[in-house]
């Protein structure tokens, strides 16, 4: 007889957990310039980033008085498509305004 145990196979099963990473977020800033409008900044800022009026005007505000303003904070294909259609409506009226977006720290 034999006295030796067998012990029955068992497998490990590992779990492979994938880490979601969130996707980075770019800021939208508004450039100051000498030329654009208060009341159309202001127009702009209400029709592609639904802003309030008192909303608006803070932020043309304090990009006129600090020459750069954060507008809005977004993953970055829609930063830089805010951005871009900002810039646009501006230049489709004759106005040098100016929307960038840039990494957030």
């Amino acid at each position: 007889m034999n006295d030796a145990v067998t012990k029955p196979e068992t497998k490990v099963k590992t779990r492979v957990r994938t880490k979601v990473e969130r996707p980075r977020l770019y800021k939208v800033i508004l450039v100051n310039d000498d030329f654009t409008p208060r009341e159309f900044v202001v127009s702009v800022l209400k029709a592609e980033f639904r802003m309030t009026e008192d909303e608006a005007y803070k932020v043309m505000i304090t990009a006129h008085r600090r020459g750069v303003c954060v507008v809005a904070v977004f993953t970055k294909d829609v930063a830089e498509t805010k951005a871009t259609r900002a810039t646009d409506a501006g230049r489709a009226n004759g106005y040098p305004l100016l929307f960038t977006t840039e990494p957030e720290e």
